[in-house]
């Protein structure tokens, strides 16, 4: 109305109360996720949550949800420790303890993207929205650990991150969510497709039978490929149909819940391949190729090729095919080669895992890990896999396991997998404040596949 006041449209609400769905992408991709997760509540500014209604007093509840390309932690997704595992429920604290690495490229760039674009807070009027001084403080690097830097994680994870919400963290009541569609690029370098991964696995396991479905392929933000000729967006556009025309409009039948995943393909002119598709995200990789490697090697935080890191960026570089020199990266990087595949080779489809005992000397170390796939005929090398992993400073010493970001990806027959764990991937990973030294020995890799054990190759 003309005096402000909000009201239903005439005498009868204009909207089916029950019949509601949202989809966004990016941040309308976690404005969804949220929407299903509160499902017919909303959050008031204290953190409080009250039952959705309209302004005439018409409960609403939220019927489905399908964000493409988002997150469920957002501090999680702009700062990461490495302390999410596919194999587990993620805890409530993950992400905040050990402070992670920015990803200096991506926070940049989204910041300058809303300067130029949206009105953002003015530095120090709004704590709760204080976008500046954030990015300031996640600048600055290490220490992180300060009252100040723990608060805007927090207020990150209470109130844009609803992993915590599912989960029941700062006293949240828990209801069972609106049936989602979760789709992510595997080679999405700002949202990872694990922000689904996390979500989906606390979902099952809190409402075993309710809703899901997962679907990945080589799209979204930074190095997505978004490949024109390929069919995963004409499915991905018909799965989410197909979901709403069943859960919102209740015309169609039953869509399935389930995973589906194409693999990424190079050079973007070929097609992607798959789809490969599962009932769960576990039974989509049900084998598994294991490297192990006794041998000590050092990781500096001075090691690393700039060039190579530059060509790998998401913001400095080129999307998801660019190729960078094969030659190994030196002093100060651990690499590990892998046999030459053989046979028909076989194809990635989920998260690398790391498990090594690691050796510290310095401050505020930590290991960006890069899985590549190098042609010989070429000497080139391919970014397969990446991720960041923060040593915890109270226990540096030891046996430690991490995972690369999720990802599917065929190693062809006389192609070398290779692992490279540094102590610097600028501009991606912002560099450390400390000079620190890893040793890293007994190492084992093991790459989740989609071939069954005892298959060809």
């Amino acid at each position: 109305r003309a005096d402000g006041v909000q009201q239903d449209q005439g005498s009868v609400d204009p909207v089916d109360p029950e019949r509601v769905g949202a989809n966004g992408e990016s941040y309308g991709a976690g404005a969804s996720l949220a929407l299903a997760t509160l499902k017919n509540r909303v959050m008031e500014t204290d953190g409080s949550l009250i039952p959705w209604a309209s302004p005439n007093g018409t409960p609403i509840s939220l019927a489905a949800a399908a964000p493409f390309a988002g997150w469920s932690d957002f501090a999680y997704a702009m700062r990461p420790n490495g302390r999410t595992l596919d194999t587990e429920i993620t805890s409530v604290t993950a992400n905040i303890s050990p402070a992670g690495i920015q990803k200096l490229s991506i926070n940049a760039g989204l910041y300058l993207t809303a300067t130029l674009g949206a009105y953002i807070a003015l530095p120090g009027v709004n704590p709760e929205a204080d976008l500046t001084k954030w990015l300031g403080q996640a600048a600055a690097g290490e220490p992180y650990d300060t009252p100040l830097d723990q608060a805007s994680l927090e207020q990150l994870a209470k109130y844009r991150s609803t992993y915590y919400l599912l989960a029941g963290a700062y006293g949240f009541d828990q209801v069972e969510p609106a049936p989602l569609f979760l789709a992510n690029g595997f080679t999405d370098d700002v949202f990872a497709a694990d922000e689904y991964v996390r979500y989906y696995n606390l979902h099952r396991s809190l409402y075993p039978s309710a809703p899901i479905s997962l679907f990945f392929f080589d799209g979204g933000h930074q190095r997505g490929n978004n490949k024109a000729v390929d069919a995963e967006n004409v499915r991905l556009a018909s799965r989410i149909k197909t979901f709403f025309d069943h859960y919102v409009k209740r015309t169609g039948p039953q869509p399935p819940l389930d995973v589906t995943a194409f693999a990424q393909t190079c050079p973007i002119d070929v097609p992607s391949l798959g789809p490969f598709t599962a009932d769960t995200w576990d039974a989509l990789h049900p084998g598994e190729v294991v490297f192990n490697s006794e041998a000590s090697q050092a990781v500096l935080s001075v090691g690393g090729d700039p060039t190579v890191s530059k060509a790998f960026d998401p913001v400095a570089g080129g999307l998801a095919c660019t190729t960078a020199a094969g030659a190994e990266e030196g002093s100060g990087v651990a690499t590990y080669n892998l046999p030459t595949s053989t046979g028909s080779g076989y194809t990635l489809l989920g998260a690398p895992v790391v498990v090594a005992d690691l050796n510290v000397t310095g401050l505020f170390a930590y290991i960006a890990a890069r899985l590549v796939d190098v042609d010989p005929v070429t000497n080139t090398k391919t970014l397969v896999a990446r991720s960041l992993y923060r040593i915890d400073p109270d226990a540096p010493n030891g046996r430690q396991k991490f995972q690369l970001y999720s990802n599917g990806w065929h190693f062809a027959p006389g192609h070398i997998p290779r692992l490279e764990l540094l102590g610097r991937d600028a501009p991606y990973a912002r560099p450390s404040n400390g000079v620190f030294s890893i040793s890293v020995s007994n190492l084992e890799l093991r790459l989740p596949v989609h071939e069954v054990p005892g298959a060809s190759g």
